[in-house]
């Protein structure tokens, strides 16, 4: 399969509900086995709050509200070759859960309502621990900004 001629752009959402943030873990690749927070591609035509919403529905059944811009991590893959087989431009949203409970689709085999503590303590997506810090941070100036 050739790469893509360019980067893809990514969402996901670091959610936060009592005090905890949602973390998923992958059972697919890429990141597979490793705990992140639910999102995915940007469709073409879809705006970056679109996207979220949706990614965050079809990934786990949960209604949010975003809060606001947390971050952007990139996600460079090497092929068998050594050469880059994929580029992921991931732009994260804190946000707040309003309803339902999580519903795990096939991509995803495990979720935990965590502390940064314990999302330190897992095995993460490169930077999770960081933007889930920034995340939170966001999360705390807009309630009480």
């Amino acid at each position: 399969m050739a790469s893509p001629a360019k980067p893809q752009l990514a969402v996901s959402a670091a959610i936060q509900r009592e005090g905890q943030l949602l973390v998923v873990r992958r059972a697919v690749s890429p990141g597979l086995g490793l705990y992140s927070f639910p999102g995915g591609r940007v469709e073409f035509g879809e705006t970056l709050n679109e996207a979220i919403m949706r990614e965050v529905f079809e990934e786990t059944a949960l209604h949010i509200a975003i809060a606001g811009f947390a971050g952007f991590r990139e996600a460079i893959l090497p092929g068998s070759d050594g050469q880059p087989s994929a580029h992921f431009v991931i732009m994260v949203f804190a946000a707040r859960w309003l309803a339902g409970e999580p519903l795990l689709n096939a991509e995803l085999d495990d979720f935990r309502w965590e502390t940064l503590p314990g999302i330190r303590a897992l095995r993460t997506t490169e930077g999770l621990a960081d933007i889930a810090t920034d995340a939170l941070r966001l999360l705390k100036t807009e309630r009480h900004g």
